[in-house]
């Protein structure tokens, strides 16, 4: 996959994010962010704040640049 911001590589891992929070991270590599961005997801969706980190792990999923 192809690295940097508006790269195929993290169109489909915005995707991802899209259905499940987190999901584009963990496509990208990113096990812990993975795991942040699910978990925050899952208990601020009880308290109908979720959409906040879901729109957030989208918008990380696209922007991700690997570092050299």
């Amino acid at each position: 996959m192809s690295t940097g911001q508006g790269s195929s590589g993290n169109v489909i891992a915005a995707v991802c994010s899209f259905f499940i929070p987190g999901l584009g991270q963990l496509v990208q590599g990113r096990v812990f962010k993975a795991l942040i961005m699910f978990v925050l997801a899952a208990l601020l969706w009880i308290v109908w704040l979720g959409w906040i980190i879901h729109l957030w792990s989208i918008v990380d999923a696209a922007m991700f640049r690997r570092r050299d």
